[in-house]
């Protein structure tokens, strides 16, 4: 039988209404909304009317509903914390959106608050953890094709003249907190889950208020992987979300999926030896061989969207089957990590 998880949302705005909402109506079986709030009066009366649900005012009232068993928070980036250290500690479970905390102290708290083995438990919303293209690019560099990946550049570019509260320092806004805390998550990954060196660099460039909206990080991984980070509200020429490059091959992202250039691994490579001595004039550079070079397209998934949604999958087996949630409390704490970091724009040794 059915057993879905019971749900209290706090924030109905884009990422609350727009985004979970949708993302659980074929999810009926596994989660159930009993209860809503906002800070605007017409969005909890509408919210409640249309899913059947308790509407609150407050988040205090919401936490206090006895049928709520997991406290969904999607408010401003700001109240993270606040909201869900209230969650905590009524008892509830929480599901809290990125970034989950504004430095590594609030971090910390939280992560003691949510970690206890008898509960509550925090689940951060690293949803993006499950992009096609991303579980894509793992599974490639993994299989060792592309040889030793030794630099990775990671891009979410665009030109937009933003104007609402992520662009605001009053409320927790920014390029580095609205996709950063994805992408940072990403390149972690990438770096083997931690790095010896950072160099960050924030710009405000063309979004209306006053936080950043370019942001360039760049690690060296403890696996020696350089990752390079860019993401921008102002490029009006934007890159390709992935390149790969590494000693057998590389990959680019485009047209919904991968472009791949590699030595046929089934083919070894012709013996060839240095040569120190001056080279005969007009001879060109290089060695005249010929390589056993494969290129392929390979794309991805068109089904379910970009994958993102399957986040709500782990979730549900992790409260009811007590399978472990795959992203950890210690991988979303290192992403704010290198947020804090990033605000001070310079560069690290770890």
């Amino acid at each position: 039988m059915s057993n879905p998880i019971k749900i209290g949302l706090v924030g109905l705005g884009r990422a609350g209404y727009s985004m979970h909402t949708y993302e659980l109506a074929p999810r009926k079986d596994k989660f159930v909304f009993v209860a809503c709030c906002d800070v605007i009066p017409e969005r909890v009366s509408a919210f409640a009317e249309q899913f059947n649900v308790r509407g609150y005012a407050t988040i205090e009232e919401l936490i206090a509903d006895p049928e709520v068993e997991l406290v969904d928070i999607a408010t401003r980036s700001i109240d993270h914390m606040k909201h869900a250290k209230m969650a905590l500690l009524a008892g509830k479970d929480v599901f809290l959106e990125k970034p989950f905390a504004m430095d590594t102290a609030e971090a910390k708290e939280l992560i003691k608050l949510g970690s206890q083995p008898a509960g509550p438990h925090l689940y951060i919303r690293h949803n993006r953890r499950f992009e096609y293209g991303f579980e894509m690019v793992t599974d490639i560099i993994n299989s060792g094709i592309l040889g030793e990946v030794y630099q990775i550049k990671l891009c979410r570019n665009g030109f937009q003249r933003r104007n609402d509260w992520q662009t605001l320092k009053s409320s927790g806004g920014g390029q580095i907190c609205n996709w950063g805390p994805h992408i940072i998550d990403h390149a972690l990954r990438f770096c083997g889950g931690d790095y010896t060196e950072l160099f960050t660099d924030l710009k405000q460039t063309v979004w209306l208020g006053d936080r950043d909206d370019h942001v360039k990080l760049i690690f060296r991984g403890v696996n020696d992987r350089v990752v390079d980070l860019e993401i921008s509200g102002g490029a009006a020429l934007p890159s390709p979300e992935y390149l790969v490059y590494g000693t057998r091959g590389a990959l680019v992202s485009e047209n919904g999926g991968f472009k791949l250039r590699y030595l046929d691994p089934a083919q070894p490579l012709p013996h060839a030896e240095v040569k120190g001595e001056t080279w005969p004039q007009n001879a060109g550079f290089g060695n005249p061989e010929v390589l056993p070079w494969v290129e392929e397209f390979r794309p991805m998934p068109t089904e379910g969207g970009d994958g993102t949604t399957r986040i709500w999958d782990h979730l549900y087996e992790t409260i009811r089957n007590h399978k472990a949630f795959p992203v950890t409390l210690e991988q979303s704490y290192k992403v704010i990590e290198v947020i804090e970091k990033a605000r001070l724009g310079t560069i690290f040794e770890a």
